[in-house]
């Protein structure tokens, strides 16, 4: 008899891990819009907020409720849609869209590409960022990652098609790296809606590109809607042009016909297929198959505990809604990155690479598109890479990454703070912009990944590996798997930006040395293994690029590194010989307030970020009272901030330094600030505290501390 038989000992957390490995093959590959992906998060809250059975007789049921789920809807699936779509830009040396479309929709496409964009106001293929000079598409139809599971003629292979705005459509072109245009250009890549409420409707398309859909026999009977100019395919491949909004009814002689939408002039076509009744009811009956199976997984595989699930649906409610209102196409589309901005080199290296492997050539992904690493941090192109293969052309990968911040802010002050304090800190963190004067705030992480750099994913990855090596308590044994998943993450972070660096080596250094004066063997063997990949970015440098580099070559680049040790050198030399005509004096002085201008880049900052400075230099030198691993922390810290004194000032290059800062102040508040200001201020205190707010808000932290304990 199974019942009652326990699976062989695995780890908790391996054992949800499996469980939500079910749910994403019930719901299939690519996750790429937001309703599957909000299931999936739903899951995910439920699976690691509640108990996971043990019973083999569960997970033998839950694998066939799984099998079952997979199969009914392989067998209920509509028919596929062929969809393609690509910029429109005329010429090159290979005319692609001359030879690759229809005659009478390239005549069409090309009219329409004249008028709007005349040949006498196009820029010159000579000026840097013209879209003429840039690069020019090489195939007839875009590569899409959507189309890696379901493979298509044209860009990819859908069950539905109903778009009025490009943005939600995933065109994952609009970020090939060939598109880089700047102000230049007489074609720009979008525009952007400042509006608070327009969250939705940040981005605004404004690239040339047409969309063409084949029609499928099942889908007669249905019907096409459109806004805008189509081109429709009748016989002998003669396609009839129709203008303005309409719809128009699929006969069973339009099997297998196209339908092309045109784009040329921004924001001027929407499209929708409307399928006939047979095919709604497959499409919701396989719909209804995939959430059933997910739902019949979970009630097999976990002890269900609502309450516990209520602070993360707390937190990802709110850093959801902080993201929607900043840019909710983070949040499933797919926006257009700034001509020359870090996140369109990013995503386009990663799209470049991706193809590659998708090609076998595994050489050339590991290349990473430079034989010497220059530009940034190079891990965030193969995050993104393997992000598109599980999230098709969008970027919810790395939305997950952001959505766990909260939860590792709130790990992390829990392990120096009372509840209640890590609490009311982590929900401020996501939703009060206070951090945008001092310590950094949710919203600064979402917004710099929105836009696809590297920064945020840095520090997340930094900030795990803290929360994995820190110890439940001071006196804890080292174990072997916290130490070796610790230093990984450490080592992530450091590939993803490599400023990290000093703060990943003072704080191993330390974790390392207190290892060996405890003979903790298993803890220093996990750190050194956990971090030995982070030398995998110069063996790249040296087998691709044949040069000792051990990060990436920018290090050096005069816009970053603004104050060398050379040019504090010549500031002291100006001082001594009071000629200050070389001006190094002069940037000396001011890299220090630029510094402590913080996050907030004012220096209305100055005092308050000064003060937190001198706080953290006497937790780590004199706070002999603080928790060690508290203290060294403020050590990692204190070296970043050290790197603020050459690096440029730019905010986004420091959260993490503010962001350490701020909780090494948090707990000296608590366990030095507060007690002061009671004994100094005790009438104020007291009025402050028994306030109805004060007293409104204590009462609602206690008891979501409780429902979530």
């Amino acid at each position: 008899m199974l019942d009652g038989q326990s699976m062989p000992k695995f780890p908790h957390w391996l054992l949800k891990l499996a469980a939500l490995a079910l749910a994403v093959a019930v719901v299939g590959l690519p996750i790429n819009n937001a309703i599957d992906y909000a299931l999936l998060a739903a899951v995910a809250i439920f699976i690691f907020s509640g108990a996971v059975r043990v019973q083999k007789r569960a997970w033998l049921a839950a694998a066939a409720v799984a099998t079952l789920a997979i199969a009914g809807q392989w067998l209920l699936a509509p028919p596929r849609i062929d969809e393609g779509h690509n910029v429109f830009l005329p010429g090159g040396p290979n005319d692609v869209f001359e030879r690759g479309l229809p005659a009478d929709v390239y005549r069409h496409l090309m009219a329409e590409f004249d008028r709007q964009y005349p040949p006498a106001k196009r820029c010159s293929a000579e000026q840097a960022g013209c879209w003429r000079g840039s690069g020019l598409p090489d195939r007839t139809f875009a590569f899409s990652a959507d189309g890696i599971f379901h493979k298509s003629e044209l860009s990819r292979s859908v069950t539905a098609l109903d778009f009025s705005d490009p943005i939600w459509l995933r065109l994952g072109f609009i970020n090939d790296m060939r598109y880089n245009w700047y102000p230049v250009s007489d074609i720009q890549r979008a525009s952007r809606d400042r509006r608070l409420w327009m969250g939705a409707h940040r981005w605004h398309l404004t690239m040339p590109w047409f969309e063409m859909i084949r029609l499928p026999a099942g889908y007669a009977g249905g019907e096409v809607c459109w806004r805008g100019d189509v081109l429709w395919e009748g016989a002998e491949q003669r396609f009839a042009l129709w203008r303005g909004d309409g719809c128009r009814v699929i006969e069973p002689a339009d099997a297998g016909r196209r339908v092309v939408g045109m784009a040329i002039v921004p924001e001027q076509l929407a499209m929708r297929l409307d399928p006939p009744l047979p095919v709604r009811l497959l499409q919701l009956a396989q719909g209804l198959l995939a959430f059933a199976g997910v739902i019949g997984l979970i009630l097999l595989l976990m002890r269900f505990q609502p309450k516990r699930a209520i602070l993360p649906l707390l937190l990802i409610g709110l850093a959801a809604l902080v993201i929607a209102v900043d840019d909710a196409s983070f949040l499933g589309g797919v926006r257009p990155f700034d001509g020359g901005d870090d996140g369109l080199y990013y995503d386009g290296v990663a799209r470049q690479i991706l193809q590659k492997l998708l090609a076998g050539d595994v050489w050339g992904f590991l290349e990473g598109g430079e034989k010497i690493f220059y530009y940034g941090g190079p891990g965030l192109r193969y995050f993104l890479a393997l992000q598109h293969i599980a999230f098709g052309e969008s970027y919810l990968g790395y939305l997950s990454l952001v959505l766990l911040l909260p939860f590792l802010v709130l790990a992390l002050f829990k392990r120096f703070l009372p509840a209640s304090w890590a609490l009311a800190l982590a929900l401020m963190f996501v939703a009060v912009p206070l951090g945008e004067l001092f310590g950094t705030t949710f919203i600064d992480y979402a917004k710099w990944a929105a836009r696809g750099f590297a920064d945020p994913a840095a520090y997340i990855f930094f900030i795990a590996g803290l929360v994995a090596l820190v110890p439940p308590n001071p006196n804890a044994d080292g174990r072997f798997g916290r130490a070796l998943s610790g230093a990984l993450l450490l080592a992530l972070g450091i590939a993803m930006k490599p400023i990290v660096a000093p703060a990943a080596a003072v704080f191993l250094g330390g974790v390392g040395l207190y290892a060996l004066y405890q003979r903790q063997w298993p803890r220093l063997a996990g750190l050194c293994l956990g971090f030995m990949p982070v030398f995998s970015m110069a063996l790249h440098n040296w087998v691709f690029g044949h040069a000792v580099v051990l990060f990436s070559a920018n290090s050096r680049d005069a816009n970053l590194l603004v104050m060398p040790p050379s040019a504090y050198a010549a500031a002291l030399h100006e001082l001594a010989t009071l000629n200050f005509s070389g001006g190094n004096l002069a940037r000396a002085l001011l890299q220090i307030p630029n510094w402590l201008s913080g996050p907030a880049e004012s220096y209305w900052t100055v005092p308050f970020n000064a003060a937190g400075v001198v706080i953290l230099v006497y937790v780590v030198v004199r706070g002999r009272q603080f928790d060690p691993w508290l203290r060294l922390i403020g050590a990692a810290a204190l070296a970043q901030h050290a790197v603020a004194l050459f690096y440029v000032a730019t905010a986004r290059y420091h959260f993490l330094t503010w962001f350490l800062t701020m909780l090494v102040v948090m707990v000296f508040c608590y366990q030095v600030g507060f007690d002061w200001l009671r004994r100094r201020y005790p009438a104020l205190s007291q009025r402050f505290l028994l306030h109805p707010l004060s007293r409104r808000f204590a009462g609602g932290l206690a008891r979501l501390e409780k429902v979530s304990a």
